[in-house]
């Protein structure tokens, strides 16, 4: 590999209120301003933004300085992947048409350099949350999809952002480590490994940036958030790291 792989997840854009989602995409910007000299591909891992809902002319306005910057980076040859999280889970054609980037719903199984990497947002995985995993159906539903879309703009985008200024990002919960045998995320990817190997899981969702190493030769990495942290995954074709951005 002669340029990296790059992991990111869950910017949050829109909340908690217009400021400081402007300065967190500004902050983003400059970042991938940073790695696009030595990025051969970026994987945004979901929860780029705190909601989105494509109608069929209509999508949330704001955000164009990131989609112009990832425009750019596409069309000078670097591959983009977008993971549909809880937040933008109804993320459609329009970043496809547009830009150019793979819209990924669930799980992403890849090889890089002799490497096996599982990827995931990271939402509905491991034990527990059934009240979640019960709504995510829902959602993810086309049915419903379309009965969303059915209401005009105004009052859907109105219903959506009063759900937004009530998540965690909006209150700025920060998140806490429970240990290595009660993060979910890690017995997810545990007992995945009972069935096949990876070298690497890496997921969002988590708000919390953990490296665990699972077995000999097997890790569990949640690249965190933006938020707080500034934090991402690069691999570099020998090693993956956690690095922070500053």
């Amino acid at each position: 590999m002669d340029k990296n792989i790059y992991f990111a997840s869950d910017f949050h854009l829109g909340a908690p209120n217009y400021d400081e989602s402007r300065k967190r995409e500004e902050r983003i910007v400059s970042w991938l301003n940073f790695i696009e000299p030595t990025c051969a591909e970026l994987f945004l891992m979901g929860d780029v933004f705190d909601f989105w809902f494509e109608y069929g002319k209509v999508i949330p306005k704001g955000f164009v300085r990131l989609q112009g910057k990832l425009a750019q980076m596409a069309d000078a040859g670097i591959k983009i992947y977008f993971f549909k999280g809880n937040h933008d889970m109804w993320v459609n054609d329009y970043f496809t048409k547009e830009i150019g980037i793979e819209i990924i719903s669930d799980q992403l199984i890849i090889e890089r350099n002799g490497k096996k990497f599982y990827l995931h947002h990271g939402d509905g995985l491991g034990p527990g949350d059934a009240k979640y995993k019960f709504l995510r159906k829902i959602f993810r539903n086309r049915f419903c999809q379309w009965l969303f879309a059915v209401l005009p703009p105004r009052i859907g985008l109105f219903i959506a952002n009063g759900w937004s200024g009530s998540s965690r990002v909006a209150s700025n919960k920060k998140e806490v480590f429970l240990g290595n045998e009660n993060e979910w995320l890690a017995i997810f990817a545990k007992e995945q490994l009972e069935k096949e190997h990876f070298d690497y899981f890496i997921f969002g969702h988590r708000h919390l940036p953990l490296d665990i190493q699972l077995n000999a030769n097997s890790r569990y990495v949640n690249i965190g958030e933006w938020i707080n942290y500034n934090s991402y995954g690069v691999f570099d074709g020998v090693n993956l790291r956690l690095e922070y951005f500053k």
